[in-house]
């Protein structure tokens, strides 16, 4: 067997024990003893002259450049596998496993009702999708791209905006006649007057800052308050329907609930929040993840590279 063709499959074993995380699962998965898969990735960690692996006698990770190794390295398979698939004709339409992670409002409100339409176009992908509020590992947790809000995380990313959201300060008519109606935003700092309901980041353990504009600035108020709400945002919208106290929030989030609620401090809205599309920077998108970038970006969105 030639030098190259032992470096390819020496490659794929690698690759498969940090997809599955074992080297029984993946000598399992491809026919082999948990020996050879061991030994395979010992010969390629003294080619490469680093360790790719964290192994314990109950865990194995990867370390930091395992990491980074094998997500070029599974990027350059899959680009592999895309070719051979496009020459010998097999790949005429997208299909396979797609994993897309969202955090709940975006899922919720703007995501699963496009994905009937996507599905329909492309009914040979299967779409595994998980709805969370944290950062993901695009490595660790597999996953082929995310939504998320605001700067993407600071990694090797491509981000795709898919738009600018805008938010607003609302309440329920009962809230407002019992409290009255806030006509400025210093009004929001009177605990005695009015209770805000803030959300509270997963990454940061703080509350997320409501955004203002005035006098064509725009402002952030921390909202200080006894009711807080922590891994799910669409709390923070339900208790002010109940109408315990003010929510910042989407106003697309708001239109679903039929004139529910009323928009206050309307001279000082105007502010959005980004949300982007997000999927590692391999030189080349496999098939399936290229039809969802497409399908929610459109041919006309721009792209922005975030490196560290």
């Amino acid at each position: 067997m030639d030098t190259h063709a032992t470096q390819l499959s020496t490659i794929a074993v690698f690759c498969k024990s940090a997809e599955l995380g074992s080297f029984t699962a993946a000598a399992h998965a491809m026919g082999l003893t948990p020996a050879a898969v061991s030994r395979g990735v010992g010969r390629l960690e003294d080619r490469l002259g680093i360790k790719l692996f964290r192994r314990t006698t109950r865990s194995m990770s990867l370390t930091d450049d395992g990491r980074m190794y094998f997500e070029q390295c599974r990027a350059a398979i899959a680009q592999i596998d895309d070719a051979e698939k496009n020459i010998t004709g097999q790949q005429t339409e997208p299909r396979g496993l797609l994993r897309i992670s969202a955090p709940s409002t975006y899922a919720h409100y703007r995501l699963l009702p496009r994905l009937t339409d996507f599905k329909s176009r492309y009914p040979l992908i299967e779409l595994d999708i998980n709805i969370s509020n944290r950062n993901i590992d695009f490595v660790d947790d597999g996953y082929d791209v995310a939504i998320r809000l605001g700067t993407p995380p600071d990694s090797r990313l491509i981000a795709r905006k898919l738009e600018d959201a805008r938010v607003g300060v609302y309440a329920t008519p009962a809230y407002l006649k019992r409290h009255g109606t806030p006509a400025s935003v210093t009004d929001l700092k009177d605990k005695r007057a009015h209770t805000l309901l803030p959300f509270v980041l997963p990454s940061t353990g703080k509350p997320l800052p409501w955004i203002f504009m005035q006098d064509g600035q725009q402002i952030e108020l921390v909202p200080s308050s006894t009711v807080q709400v922590s891994e799910g945002p669409i709390g923070c919208v339900l208790l002010a329907r109940s109408s315990m106290g003010l929510v910042q929030t989407f106003s697309w989030i708001v239109d679903s609930y039929n004139d529910e609620f009323v928009e206050v401090l309307k001279p000082f809205a105007g502010c959005t929040r980004p949300f982007y599309l997000l999927y590692p920077q391999n030189r080349h998108l496999s098939v399936k993840v290229r039809a969802l970038v497409d399908f929610l970006t459109q041919t006309d969105s721009r792209s922005t590279t975030y490196t560290k």
